[in-house]
Formats: C-alpha cells, sequence, structure tokens
C-alpha cells in the first residue's frame, strides 16, 4: 500500500510530460509583422523570410479570404487604405471578410515556417508561444519623406497618405479585433527604422525567431550576403 501512491504519482508524470511533449510538438514558428507606412517593412519583412527560409504572406492573405468569402467588395476596401475607389461596405460583408482573413491566417499559423505581413496578425495568433510578434515603425516625418522620393509624389500629398493610412489600420484593429494597435504589449520586438537598415532589422528578427520554442531549420538558412539589396 505505501507504494501505490509512489506508482501513481510517476503515472501522473509521465502522462503529463506526454501531453506535454505533444502539445509543443504540435508549434511551428510563425512571424507577424505590424508596420507603419514608410517604416520599409516590405523590405524588412522580404529580408528575414528569406534569411529564415519561410514564405511571405502580404497581399496573398487578401486574395485568399477574398475568395473564401462572399464579399469581394470587402476585400477591394481592405486593399484601398486610403479611401481612392470610395468603397462603401455592409458590416455583415466586413464581418464576413475578417472572419475570412482570420481563417486564412490560422491555416498558415499551422503550417509554419511562414512571415505574415499585416491583416491582425498580432490579434489572431496573440498569445502563442511559437509566434514573434514585431512591428516597425519610423518618425511620421521620415516616412513621409521616404513615401515622395519613391512615388515621385509632393512632401504634404506623402504626408496626408501617411496619415490617412495611419488612421486606417488604427480604426480597423480597433473595430473588427478591439485592440490599440499602438499597444507595446502586443508586440515582442518594436524596431525603430529611422535608427536601424532594414537588414539589421531583419538580423534583430532572425535572432528572435531562432529562440522561439521550436526553431527555424539550421539547413534553410543562408547569409545576409546572399539577401538581394532592394525590395
Amino acid at each position: 500500500m505505501i507504494w501505490r501512491p509512489r506508482v501513481v504519482t510517476i503515472l501522473h508524470v509521465i502522462i503529463l510530460t506526454v501531453r506535454f511533449v505533444t502539445f509543443w510538438s504540435l508549434l511551428v514558428p510563425v512571424v507577424t509583422i505590424s508596420r507603419q507606412l514608410g517604416s520599409l517593412g516590405c523590405q524588412v519583412a522580404r529580408f528575414a523570410a528569406e534569411a529564415l527560409g519561410y514564405r511571405l504572406f502580404w497581399r496573398e492573405v487578401i486574395n485568399k479570404a477574398a475568395r473564401g468569402c462572399d464579399a469581394p467588395d470587402a476585400a477591394l476596401a481592405d486593399i484601398d487604405e486610403l479611401g481612392l475607389l470610395g468603397l462603401k461596405t455592409s458590416l455583415k460583408a466586413s464581418q464576413s471578410y475578417v472572419k475570412a482573413v482570420k481563417r486564412v491566417i490560422e491555416d498558415l499559423a499551422a503550417e509554419g515556417d511562414v512571415v505574415i505581413v499585416g491583416r491582425g496578425g498580432q490579434a489572431i495568433l496573440r498569445g502563442r508561444p511559437d509566434v514573434l510578434h514585431v512591428r516597425l515603425v519610423a518618425p511620421a516625418g521620415l516616412r513621409a519623406e521616404r513615401l515622395a522620393q519613391r512615388h515621385q509624389i509632393s512632401l504634404e500629398g506623402a504626408q496626408a497618405q501617411v496619415e490617412a493610412r495611419d488612421r486606417y489600420r488604427r480604426n480597423y484593429l480597433k473595430r473588427f479585433y478591439h485592440i490599440d494597435w499602438d499597444d507595446p504589449e502586443l508586440y515582442d520586438m518594436i524596431l525603430n527604422t529611422a535608427r536601424l537598415s532594414p537588414e539589421e532589422a531583419a538580423r534583430q528578427i532572425v535572432q528572435a525567431a531562432l529562440k522561439l520554442p521550436f526553431p527555424a531549420r539550421q539547413d534553410t538558412l543562408f547569409p545576409y550576403e546572399a539577401i538581394p539589396g532592394a525590395c
């Protein structure tokens, strides 16, 4: 009789260990990147994905979601963040599209080895130990200068676009996910590209991703010298 409690305890430990290992074996690394317009998010995401050997998803999430719901106009409105097309979608259509986006991102996360740019990934995959949430920022003035130079538009026009895009993304996340886009607790890393080059920002993301529960396979990595210099 005196050994029975000990045997039961050992069995409990074994069962819990098996469950724990099974749970962690299902986890695969994912990186989400939230970025401000003009923070060089495209370049950083591409550099990080290529260095990690991950797939990169950005507009592809919108395309997949549009095919998975009956609200193509809502998907088009999501692309038209500046409201240039003047699209008006119903709340029902918007909610259907957002649910489709959620399914797409959850499916991508289940497959793993992926970098997901935008689309509320920091909210949809919040709290998962196998996901690294990154935010890229830069001063509004610098972002406007970058935008003006890239698209050959006036600085005033670029500033208006930066303000409009920030406002849209902030309202989108608040409306559908009830989060504050600027809340630092949503992110594991916040990188300022006014002080970091896209290559250095990507390097820091890679280093952090390698510390996730199941880090990137070492055989998929290649040196930064092999990364193209332009996005």
